[in-house]
């Protein structure tokens, strides 16, 4: 099967589920060609609202729908939904206790040519400190039609971290998923790969495939949701290990990394732990995905070297 378009497969399902949910709404900021939405704005022309470049607009007026008795899926550049909307979101989202499903696309390197001004790699940062706010990060198309129908019942508002780029399916259709759930890939014994996301969960999975040639059993996890973290699979597999590495396409500050660091200390659990993401001091850069992936060691080659290195003790 070809691997299918991460955006595509977003707005087939809401406007799959619009079908029978006269709540679901669509607000752009005039990124729908980026996002994919036209088909939703085809279908369904009067739930479809385009604010225009105004990123803060886009959060206002999609909590002021959620509010009416809406469900908002509001979408941009993850850059955007972050950083430039952050204080609405914060505020008139999450604050006020409404439903928003805001929508960060082109999360880290897979903003490519958009280069290091359109490179989020602190956004999950940011929203792992806003309270009660569910960050999810599909690792495929099958969790990604998940994701959309978790956040659109889900009581609170959900960061949606969307790669757009096509992606391979690692689960099959009718997988079951829940938010603070994790999904074990492959067991293993000597080193645990918690990877968040499309892109570094195919890279984990990669890198224990070559492990697993040197003699060397790794265990790979989907994260699936940053916020709620799934602590009981974490700890369980960070104590039979000892070992385990975080993959995140993403700064290795404030995110998957952080979150698993706070996670041992706070337990008190003696595991060793090695972060594989975008240094904490470095902004991004232009290139294409995959020198930037290279540029930024988030490949597999990258992530086997961090788990040779834990397994080996050095």
């Amino acid at each position: 099967m070809a691997d299918r378009e991460m955006r595509a497969v977003y707005a087939q399902t809401l406007t799959a589920l619009a079908a029978s949910d006269r709540r679901i709404c669509v607000v752009e900021a005039d990124l729908a060609r980026a996002t994919g939405t036209g088909p939703f704005a085809k279908a369904y022309p009067d739930r479809f609202f385009n604010v225009g470049v105004a990123e803060a607009n886009l959060v206002g007026v999609a909590s002021g729908l959620s509010a009416a008795g809406k469900r908002p899926f509001a979408a941009t550049f993850a850059c955007f939904a972050s950083r430039r909307a952050y204080d609405q979101f914060f505020l008139s989202a999450n604050y006020a206790g409404l439903e928003v499903v805001l929508v960060g696309t082109d999360p880290g390197v897979t903003a490519a040519f958009n280069g290091g001004t359109h490179m989020p790699l602190e956004d999950l940062a940011l929203m792992r400190a806003v309270p009660g706010l569910a960050i999810v990060e599909p690792a495929d198309p099958v969790s990604l039609e998940a994701a959309v129908k978790l956040a659109l019942e889900r009581k609170g508002c959900t960061y949606l971290r969307l790669q757009r780029k096509p992606a391979p399916e690692i689960y099959g259709a009718g997988e079951a998923f829940e938010f603070g759930k994790a999904k074990l890939l492959r067991p293993g014994k000597d080193v645990v790969l918690a990877a968040l996301g499309a892109l570094m969960v195919g890279e984990a999975r990669k890198a224990a495939d070559s492990l697993a040639a040197e003699g060397i059993d790794a265990a790979v996890v989907d994260v699936f949701t940053l916020a709620p973290l799934d602590r009981a699979v974490l700890l369980d597999l960070a104590r039979k290990t000892g070992r385990i590495v975080t993959c995140e396409n993403h700064r290795v500050t404030g995110g998957l990394g952080s979150a698993v660091a706070e996670l041992l200390a706070e337990e008190g659990v003696p595991a060793r732990l090695a972060r594989i993401g975008a240094g904490a001091d470095e902004f991004g850069e232009v290139g294409t995905q995959d020198w930037l992936a290279e540029r930024f060691r988030l490949t597999a080659p990258h992530i086997a070297a961090a788990a040779r290195r834990l397994v080996k003790g050095v």
